[in-house]
Parts: structure tokens; sequence; C-alpha cells
């Protein structure tokens, strides 16, 4: 599949689905810089990428390109043989350099025909795999070539060697040189005097008397015609990349005379297949190995450690909450960063440990040489301990905390594979344990559903049975009076296979798998009709906050399922509040304020999710129709910590009274909490202080011991579950 990405000033070009939008901004850029023409195709054969080069090369336009086979650029005779070709290559794919293999034609859009030499790189993107062609016009070597061959007998021959761009030089049979034409001083530095009586080898990077590889220069097996890619030295010492074709020379009666060797400056040929060879194993973002590198290093480091009888520790790092950074920072900042993190995780291993980017937020490390257990755990923890915590990105401090998971070669794994599938399933237990910490595997961790394929699998089937998925209510209080203000309405698992499942572990699984919106619109749905239920049993005008995800917010159906929700279940649209996040806003489309517009319409209240991380500024959220922000639990958990949080909790109180928004406090556990947001007029709080989330059953219960202590004196803890 190909997709189309457009604007931004550079030029339209396709991409594979598997490609971000930011990998496919940075594969562009790299291909356009590129001097040589460049294609990429996909393994039936059809053109998905290429850059300004190839439009001039093959005189065919970009959009025409990406509709094309790779076949349709070569001549119609040759088509059935490249065909052949393609698909022996791709049955065993693998780097295939300039100069290699048969000639080519190209086949122009005027219908006119260019030799062409290409070298090949299988890469992967995603789960895609593709080659990646880099191709080159050699009409003029060939027609250099072609003059050459007629410089024996031409009487010319010094008016024709003066007039050629590439190095020339002439030499008798043991291989001293007679001739060189002026573009030999251009390339080499050599005057032409200099040269003569020298032996050829003196122009070969060596030791003046030897070509690479401290053969003697046999020129009888080397004057083939063909070009050889070899090294000279320059007259400064310099040296320069350059592609060699050496041919017999012979007079009128066919007898071998000398010898002309025609070198040409071949650097950008070299830089295009060092520049290819990096992006097929380097991140583009960060410069990192990626995960081939990886999994070759992995493999190496196995076997190594197997004959030493030494363990190899692999740590997997997950960004904590990248996705919020992105979605309201915006990716640039995401990217900032990654490459803090990644720089500050190459300044702490050492030089026999490999860092590595699987790919979006996480980083893997690889510690070898490790002898004793107790020197496993003494690096890891070292190197869990010297991240940085937060990252000053454009004047402004960004949180970079990670959840890293750890496997350890020979105890929780004997192939990469293994090994990386153990620590990520340890990750996903230091995720579900708070984030911002390390687990080590083991096995237990295997079977209890940690594996993010068996929660997707067993969170789909939850879906579609009854009985598994409920809804707890976490009370939400006014904290100037004390009085019961509503519930928000929270996810809850209970798995038949897996036990009780927490949302940290099964939240980020249904966004990642996309099951959030069917998740979502049962949760909404439930929680309409227990509103109902609890606002007449409590006889209590009760809101009930429901969260919406991103992706639930993306979906053209949704606004209907919001309306279906307050139908079904008579529930009055001024007791839904509606929980989005910043990321939501941050997009700042018209169709998100179409949106929130069409909900305030009819009468659901507004409300923003997880405020203070500093992601966006309230003047850009008037944008919008908001009823109330909530502040970042992370902020009211370190009010006595630091005075820099308190502030801001001060900047937000203010600033959204001033704009006629309420403002809530989450994650409230301790009376000195309750004193401090009363005190500054924060409207509502809730958090364990009041109550945890309970079931429909226990809230009326619940709630009659939480009210006449939500507005605690001194006295204090009473209404804490």
């Amino acid at each position: 599949m190909v997709v189309r990405v457009d604007g931004g000033g550079t030029p339209p070009g396709g991409m594979p689905s598997g490609a971000s939008e930011q990998e496919a901004q940075r594969l562009r850029l790299i291909l356009e810089a590129t001097p040589s023409a460049m294609l990429m195709v996909d393994r039936t054969g059809h053109v998905v990428l290429v850059n300004a080069q190839a439009e001039n090369l093959f005189g065919i336009g970009r959009a025409r390109l990406l509709e094309m086979e790779v076949e349709d650029l070569i001549p119609r005779r040759s088509r059935a043989a490249h065909h052949t070709y393609r698909t022996r290559y791709l049955a065993n794919p693998a780097a295939r350099p300039m100069g290699a293999g048969r000639d080519l034609y190209g086949l122009r859009g005027d219908g006119t025909e260019v030799p062409i030499e290409i070298g090949l790189n299988p890469i992967r993107i995603g789960n895609e795999s593709f080659v990646l062609a880099s191709v080159i016009d050699i009409s003029e070597r060939l027609a250099t070539q072609a003059a050459l061959e007629t410089i024996g007998r031409d009487s010319l021959r010094r008016t024709i060697l003066a007039s050629m761009p590439c190095s020339v030089v002439a030499t008798d049979l043991a291989g001293r040189i007679l001739a060189a034409n002026p573009a030999t001083e251009v390339l080499l530095g050599y005057p032409e005097a200099e040269l003569v009586g020298a032996p050829l080898s003196r122009l070969y990077a060596g030791d003046g008397q030897r070509e690479p590889g401290d053969r003697v220069l046999d020129l009888p097996a080397v004057a083939t015609g063909e070009e050889r890619e070899l090294t000279y030295r320059r007259r400064d010492g310099s040296e320069v990349p350059v592609g060699e074709v050496i041919s017999p020379v012979t007079d009128d009666d066919g007898v071998l005379t000398g010898y002309l060797a025609v070198g040409f400056d071949i650097t950008k040929r070299v830089e295009d297949r060092a520049r290819v060879a990096y992006l097929a194993s380097h991140d583009s973002l960060t410069g990192l190995p990626n995960r081939a590198t990886l999994t070759r290093h992995l493999e190496d480091a196995i076997r190594e450690a197997e004959r030493k009888q030494e363990r190899v520790a692999l740590l997997l790092l997950d960004v904590d909450h990248f996705k919020r950074v992105n979605d309201s920072l915006g990716h640039h900042v995401g990217d900032r960063l990654l490459l803090g993190l990644a720089d500050r995780l190459r300044r702490t291993v050492q030089d026999r440990d490999l860092v590595a980017r699987l790919g979006g937020d996480e980083f893997v490390v690889v510690i070898c040489g490790l002898t004793r257990i107790e020197e496993v755990s003494a690096r890891v923890e070292r190197l869990a301990a010297a991240l940085p915590g937060s990252v000053s990105v454009d004047n402004r401090e960004v949180l970079a905390t990670a959840s890293i998971g750890c496997a350890v070669f020979p105890d929780h794994g004997r192939t990469p594979a293994h090994m990386l599938k153990h620590a990520d399933i340890a990750m996903y237990r230091a995720k579900a344990a708070g984030r911002n910490n390390l687990r080590w595997y083991d096995a237990s961790m295997g079977a209890d559903g940690s594996d993010k394929l068996v929660l997707s699998t067993a969170l789909q089937q939850a879906l579609d049975r009854d009985g598994e998925l409920s809804v707890a209510y976490q009370p939400q209080v006014d904290l100037a009076t004390g009085a019961l203000l509503g519930f928000e309405a929270l996810a809850r698992w209970t798995s038949p296979a897996l036990g009780v499942v927490p949302p940290d572990r099964f939240i980020p699984v249904a966004e990642d798998s996309g099951l959030i919106a069917h998740l979502g619109a049962q949760v909404l749905r439930q929680a309409c009709r227990d509103a109902v239920t609890l606002r007449e049993e409590l006889g209590l005008p009760l809101r009930m906050a429901v969260n919406v995800s991103p992706r639930q917010f993306a979906r053209s159906t949704w606004l209907d399922e919001v309306d279906a929700a307050l139908s079904e279940s008579g529930l009055d649209p001024a007791a839904l509040e509606l929980e989005i996040t910043e990321g939501t806003l941050m997009d700042d489309d018209n169709d998100v304020r179409l949106v929130l517009h069409e909900l305030k319409s009819i009468g659901t209240r507004i409300v923003v999710d997880d405020f203070g991380q500093g992601y966006s500024s309230l003047a850009y959220l008037t944008r919008f129709p908001l009823d109330k922000l909530k502040i970042d639990r992370e902020f009211v958990r370190r009010i006595a910590a630091t005075h820099a949080d308190a502030a801001v909790i001060d900047a937000i109180l203010a600033m959204s009274h001033a704009l006629g928004m309420r403002v809530s406090a989450e994650g409230v556990e301790t009376l000195e909490q309750v004193e401090y947001l009363r005190a500054r007029g924060c409207d509502e709080a809730q958090g364990f202080y009041y109550g945890e989330g309970a079931p429909l059953v226990d809230v009326a219960n619940r709630t009659s011991r939480l009210v006449p202590s939500a507005h605690p004196s001194t006295a204090g803890a009473e209404g804490r579950t």
C-alpha cells in the first residue's frame, strides 16, 4: 500500500503504511539530499518512493513514477529477464554495490534509453520489506571508455585525452607512466612531468609500490576493461576513492604496447552507499542502531558469553507518558526528548555495551562482559539511576522517566527473540507498578498475562461477553462545602484466566490495539445508566464524569454514541461530564471545535483531564468551550515536596477562575493536600482521601460514610477508604 504524503514544502512522495509521518519526512529528506537517483520498490515491484534526481534521470514526474512498476523503467526487451532476476534477488536479498551485476539500460519518459548502473540495498520498515535502489547515469563513463578504445590508433589521442574529464594515465608494458592528461593533475595534484617515469602503483594508496591488499600490480591481469573500486593517494597525502578501468593498448598490427588507466572520482557514490547502508542499520532520528543491528549484536554477544561463561543483560526502556508529550507539545518536542534520552544512555554505558532504539519510545541497552549476578544487578541499577528524570526542551522541563524491564542471558533466554520478549513482559510489569521503575523478568510473569498479546486477546474476548468488564465510581467532592458533587466512571476488569487486571495494564493495551473505542463506548453507556440510578437512590443532582480517549473522540460516530447513551438512559445531558485530554485539543483543527460545540449545544459539560504538565497554555484553551480543568495528580502529590509544583497549582487556579472555569484536583490523598487546595480556592477534589472507585452496589453505603467527613477538620481521616 502506498500512502502519499504532501505539503510542508516537501516534494510529495509515497511511503509504506508502516512508517509514521515523522519517519516518512526524515526518509524523504535523506533521499532528497542524495545526489544519485533513488527509488524504493516494494516486494511486488511497485515504486513507492523516489527523489528529485530520479525524476531528472528518467524524465518522468514523481506522481507518474509512483504509479509505475520498476520494469516499466527499463526497455521492453529486458523486462522478462529483469523480472526473473528481481524474483531471485527478493528470495535472498543482500546489499549489491555499484558496479556489480549486468549492464542495464533505463527507459526515459520520452522513449529514449540511458545506460545506468544500480546499487541495491534491502531495508525493512515496520513489517514490510523493500529494496532501495541507487541509480546513476553512466553515459559519460561509457563515452569515455569508447573513446579510449580508439586512442591507441588515433593520431589525435593527446587532444582527446586533454579534453577528457576523467584521469587518464598511459603506461608502457612494465607499468611505467608515459603520459597523463590534465584531469589527472586536477584529481591528484600531480603535474604530468612529475608522474612520467614513475610506476603506475605510485597512484595507489598503500606503501607507494603496492596496491591495496599488498598485491603487486599485475597489469595483464587487471587490464580487462572492467571497472574496479580502489583508492588513489593524492600528492598532498590525502586519499580519494576512484573507479578505475585499465585497458590494453595495441598498435595498428595488434601488438600490445602498453596500458591506459582511467580513473574517476567516486566519492559521491561511496557516500551514497554509506548513507544507504547507515539508513538500513540505524535509526534516522537518534543515530542509534536499529532493531536489525541490535539483533546481530545480541547474537554475537550471546555467542561470546557462551564461550567465556559470562552473562549478558538486556534492558528494554519505555518512556513514560510519551504519547502525552507528543499529543500535547507536538512531535518536534517528542523528538527532542528522545534525542536527550539517547544521548544520556550513550554517555552512561561502557564501550562494549550497545544502546539501540526499537522505534517509537522504546530503547534497548545490551550490557556485556558480566561474570557475577551481583555485577549484573549493580550495572543495571547504576544505569537506571543515571536516567535524567526530566529533559530541558525549549526552556521547559519535560518529564522523562522510563519503565524498564530486564532479562539476563542465560537465565531468562538464550536467543535474542526470547530475551526481547521477556524484557518486554518485565517492562509492562514495571508500568503496571506505577511506572518510573525497573522490574527483572521471572518465569511467573509469562504465565500471568503480562504479555501484551495475551492481554489484547483476552480483552477482546472480555468485550464480547458479559461479566468481565465493569465500572467503578470514585466520588468527586466540593472542597468549599464538603458536598458530594458526583462520580468519575472508572473501567475495571476481572478476567477468569488472569484475575484482576489493573487499569495501568489493560488501558495501554486497549489504546495500542484499537480496542479503546469499544471499551470507552461500553463504559459511557453503563455510566449513564448508573448515574440515573444513583441520582434517584441518593436524591442528589449528581454529575457523572466519563473519560474519552483521543481515538474515541476522532470516530465519526462518537457524537451519535453520546446521544444514544443519553437517550437510552434518560440522563439529563447537563449531568454528563466528558473528560478529554490536552492532546485532543492540541490537534486544533476545525473538526475538534465543531464536535465540542455540538456537545455543548446538547448540554453536556467538557472537562480537560490531567492538566498541569506544561503541555498547553491556558490562553490556548480559551479557543474551546470548556467548563473545568483537572490538575494532574503528579502536581498534587508533590505539593509538600516542592514549592515549584505548588506555584504551578496556584497559577492554574488563578488563571482558570479568571477565565470562568472550575478547577478540580485529582489524586488527593492527605489532609495536608485538602487544606492546601481549599485555602487557595480549588473548587473540587477526588482521590483516595475521599474514597476509591467502588462498584454501583457499594456506592450508596460508602457515600453515607463519606459525606459527613468530606469537609474534615483536624480530625482528619475518617473519609478515607
